[in-house]
């Protein structure tokens, strides 16, 4: 079943909670933490460009890649309202192929690496990440923690009812394999009133911080700062996401 395909237009209606000016925010102080110059940005995993638009809009020159075509569809109509240009490909950040190499910065974001599950796939991710930057360029990446997937979502129920759609979200960890199956059911409610029904499974590895920091380190990173929260301090047992900050 694929992910991301009818929820993707959904998805921001979904998501209108989440801070994404302060989370462009925190990237930038992140950014001038490094005192690195960055004007141009490959954000991976980019959705439907809720930080790919605004980073755009602040001058920086941004080409996102997302495996989902129906997100990359939000992004492209969401930019042409606000009249900004984005360049966006579709393709697994697992077997990340991009052309152009001596970036000042590569971005993923609102964890998208939590959904490589393999081991050699993370760290192939991780190598042409390495390859792609400059010296001195700037790898920028969040995930749900270990804690968040396996004790705050792991083996729990979600739902809401809104106006327009309703949604149940089953989740269910596996402590061998550390990952998270996500069953989203979603009740849409269609111009004719009646409600139209359709499902999604998605999986999510809990990383520990360790694991990534071992990944990147094969992948021949060296300087590599983790924190917790949209802090600049080390992660806590309980953060819920890490944020990692390699320089090349």
């Amino acid at each position: 079943m694929e992910q991301y395909s009818d929820f993707a237009f959904i998805y921001d209606e979904l998501m209108n909670e989440v801070d994404y000016n302060g989370w462009v925010k925190y990237i930038e102080d992140v950014i001038k933490s490094e005192n690195t110059q960055v004007q141009n940005i490959l954000e991976l995993a980019c959705g439907t460009g809720n930080l790919t638009i605004p980073l755009t809009k602040k001058n920086y020159d941004i080409a996102g890649i997302d495996i989902s075509e129906e997100m990359l569809s939000v992004a492209r109509e969401k930019a042409e309202k606000q009249g900004v240009e984005l360049v966006l490909l579709q393709q697994d950040i697992a077997e990340l192929d991009f052309d152009v190499t001596n970036l000042d910065c590569v971005l993923c974001a609102c964890d998208g690496f939590n959904y490589v599950t393999y081991d050699d796939d993370l760290e192939n991710a991780f190598k042409k990440t390495h390859e792609l930057l400059k010296s001195g360029g700037l790898f920028i990446f969040d995930i749900s923690s270990h804690y968040k997937l396996s004790k705050i979502l792991g083996n729990n129920m979600y739902g809401e009812n809104r106006d327009d759609i309703t949604y149940m979200w089953q989740n269910d960890f596996d402590e061998e394999q550390n990952l998270v199956e996500m069953e989203l059911a979603f009740f849409v409610k269609g111009e004719d009133g009646r409600y139209n029904k359709f499902e999604e499974v998605h999986h999510q590895r809990a990383y520990t911080e360790e694991e990534i920091i071992e990944s990147l380190q094969i992948a021949g990173f060296t300087d590599i700062k983790s924190y917790g929260d949209f802090t600049f301090e080390k992660p806590k047992k309980d953060s819920q996401r890490i944020f990692f900050v390699c320089k090349k």
